[in-house]
């Protein structure tokens, strides 16, 4: 676990002197007995220090995207609090920098991710932040499309290039493509020339993804098949089969997975571990988000018989290590980059206001609806 506690890199940067603090109001959530279904969010006063670290930048928040919190990460990082703050993925303008600063100055347009530590919600009006958790907003971006792929992006490019070395040629089966997740790892893989088959857990879901484009005009679509969850009658192995010619996918992006068949009716749409482990390709990557997955022998036997290969997605890694922080720093400059040129398209919703926040916070993390963005204006 001493590795693991490098990725509360926020504390470290911050002064061990007692500061002066202002007071503002942000959006925090107190996990409940079961830590996922019964879970308060609310709005409330919150201090922000005056002082400013040697490293650190004051950012007056534009943007800020609710998404799922993850209360087993805080609980195995030890940073279970009374209230944790929420609303991580923040734009926003630089109004002041710390003396060591090198990378910002006062009206730079910035976005980035806070620590999984940080004691201050993304939705607070101004945020403490330290330098190396930011890049530079693209001018033709909006602070709305910023915040809604910033984190995604990452994921994406961690999955498909870091874990799964994705290669032109190969065909990659992205799970739930709908999601917001889902659709930047679609594009993502298209971009590199990879073949791109994804599932839809609704008739809406499969009339959204069969209508993505590369770019606006282009009549290609970006799915060589959409694969429908919801229709009993489809079934998965098959399609990806049928569509490979019988040699299974190179790479399998899931989004949760069923471990066992008798599993509750809200699980339908996760396929089970054995069918991904059945249309896998010889040498093929599976990098799944199931962070409870349990393989057998025989299906670690499997696993062998195609010198196949598991991956575990967990995009914090990535500030778990100095060493990963250039690479990590390139990415998240890489995924502005192919935003401001049109490579990355986001498909949120409308952006909520922010005495929205709240409802909107709870909807998500119920999963009655996906990511949320709230725009300050």
């Amino acid at each position: 676990m001493r590795h693991i506690k490098g990725l509360c890199k926020g504390k470290q940067a911050a002064s061990m002197q007692e500061t002066a603090k202002i007071a503002m109001k942000g959006l925090y959530c107190k996990p409940g007995g079961d830590h996922q279904g019964d879970v308060k969010f609310v709005l409330q006063e919150t201090n922000v220090p005056t002082n400013i670290g040697s490293h650190q930048v004051k950012v007056q928040v534009k943007s800020c995207a609710l998404s799922p919190v993850d209360f087993k990460l805080y609980e195995d990082l030890k940073l279970e609090n009374e209230h944790v703050p929420v609303g991580r993925e923040i734009t926003g303008v630089v109004l002041q920098v710390g003396p060591k600063v090198t990378f910002f100055q006062p009206d730079d347009e910035v976005v980035g991710i806070l620590p999984v530590d940080a004691e201050q919600s993304g939705l607070c009006s101004v945020v403490l932040i330290d330098e190396y958790n930011l890049v530079q907003k693209p001018e033709k971006v909006s602070w709305f499309e910023a915040a809604a792929v910033i984190k995604d992006g990452l994921r994406a490019y961690t999955a498909l290039h870091t874990l799964a070395r994705m290669a032109a040629g190969q065909t990659v089966l992205v799970l739930d493509g709908a999601g917001p997740f889902g659709v930047l790892a679609i594009q993502l893989a298209h971009y590199h020339g990879v073949k791109v088959l994804a599932t839809a857990l609704s008739p809406d879901d499969q009339k959204f993804l069969e209508e993505l484009r590369p770019s606006v005009g282009v009549q290609e679509s970006l799915l060589a098949r959409v694969i429908r969850m919801w229709d009993s009658k489809e079934n998965l192995v098959d399609s990806c089969l049928e569509e490979t010619g019988g040699l299974g996918v190179d790479i399998i992006i899931d989004s949760g997975v069923r471990l066992y068949e008798e599993e509750a009716e809200a699980q339908r749409h996760r396929p089970h571990k054995h069918d991904l482990l059945t249309l896998l390709s010889v040498g093929g990557h599976w990098v799944t988000t199931e962070q409870h997955l349990q393989l057998d022998p025989p299906d670690s036997h499997i696993l062998f018989l195609k010198a196949a290969s598991l991956s575990f997605l967990n995009d914090e890694v990535w500030t778990a290590s100095r060493a990963r922080q250039g690479r990590y720093l390139h990415i998240l400059k890489d995924v502005m980059d192919k935003l401001s040129t049109g490579t990355f398209r986001p498909q949120s919703e409308d952006p909520v206001p922010l005495y929205e926040a709240t409802v909107s916070m709870e909807m998500v993390q119920r999963k009655q609806m996906r990511k949320r963005i709230v725009v300050k204006l």
